[in-house]
């Protein structure tokens, strides 16, 4: 009696050797991948649609060796505390290989082409490869999972995380503002709203995605108003349990992981992105670098555009993390 009530009290991650397995076929693969795309001379990286070479399919080639070798090391040894640091150091390696991956996802969602697949494929592997190398990390810790345990009564989040909130969502008004004026087709930064829309048809936009516009709305603020409503959903009751205006569902609770990924995968993607894109364009303001002026008429309306873009995206980036972070510590299970 004992011992069942133990199995029910405590339930084990997958074991090293069985994450560590699934962990050394994606390296395996990963470190392949990099190596076709050197030999058929593919691009990984492209800045402005141009590509930057071969550095980076070499760069995937070497961390798909690198977490290849130690995750053989975990299915050999075990996961020992030696192995840890190189493990969690490859997971961080590979994190940032899928830098930008929800950018490809946003473009796709907004109807548009990505600049590269293959480099959009290196994303999607990366970022499987980051959450199997954390799960190899961790897979010989214990977790206590008591049978009889009760999610905690929805609770808003603490004010400082409301606020952060606020400025996630007020961050995105200037970008939704200006999107929404092109598609009304007024004239923003030397650029009519029909010129926006000749660039988006250019770019292979679908002919939902140049429908909306034609109605005066554009897709990218309307997901920038999906997005306010995920960071909202963090930081409120609501998000917690399903409100009463909700058919069907009202009174139930929210799965824990339905707002957590999205909001993890936008934390790690929108906050880097921004963060780096405002040191980025800090040094164009400052006549540091130069930026190429795309589709304005000159480099200053670009960088105008740039900065009302790359603000939001980062303000509201960190704004999610601060979010996730609170909806993670509110909703864990309590005995």
């Amino acid at each position: 009696m004992r011992t069942r009530d133990m199995n029910t009290w405590r339930q084990r991650r997958p074991g090293p050797h069985r994450v560590g397995r699934a962990a050394l076929v994606w390296a395996v693969a990963y470190a392949g991948f990099g190596l076709a795309c050197v030999l058929s001379g593919t691009s990984l990286l492209h800045i402005g649609g141009d590509g930057t070479g071969l550095g980076p399919a070499w760069a995937v080639v070497a961390v798909g060796m690198t977490a290849a070798l130690i995750s053989a090391a975990v299915v050999r040894y075990g996961m020992r505390p030696a192995l840890r640091v190189p493990l969690l150091s490859a997971c961080v390696l590979t994190g940032v290989m899928a830098f930008s991956l929800l950018m490809d996802v946003i473009t796709l969602m907004a109807g548009q082409g990505v600049d590269s697949w293959a480099s959009t494929v290196n994303k999607i592997l990366a970022a499987a490869g980051a959450v199997l190398l954390a799960a190899t990390a961790r897979s010989d810790r214990v977790t206590a999972v008591p049978t009889g345990t009760a999610a905690p009564k929805p609770s808003a989040a603490p004010r400082s995380v409301q606020l952060a909130a606020w400025a996630g969502t007020l961050a995105f008004l200037p970008y939704a503002a200006m999107k929404t004026h092109w598609a009304s087709g007024g004239t923003f930064a030397g650029v009519t709203g029909e010129e926006m829309l000749a660039v988006s048809e250019r770019n292979g936009a679908s002919g939902i995605f140049l429908t909306l516009e034609s109605w005066g709305l554009d897709p990218t603020a309307l997901l920038a108003l999906l997005g306010v409503f995920l960071l909202w959903g963090l930081v409120r009751p609501w998000g917690q349990a399903f409100p009463r205006w909700t058919p069907f569902l009202r009174g139930r609770r929210v799965p824990r992981g339905l707002p957590l990924a999205p909001a993890l995968l936008g934390a790690a993607t929108l906050a880097p992105y921004g963060v780096v894109g405002i040191g980025y364009l800090a040094l164009v303001t400052a006549g540091a670098v130069t930026m190429g002026r795309g589709d304005f008429p000159s480099e200053g309306d670009a960088l105008l555009v740039a900065w009302i873009g790359i603000t939001a995206f980062a303000v509201y980036g960190v704004a999610l993390v601060v979010a996730a972070r609170s909806y993670w510590l509110r909703t864990r299970p309590a005995a």
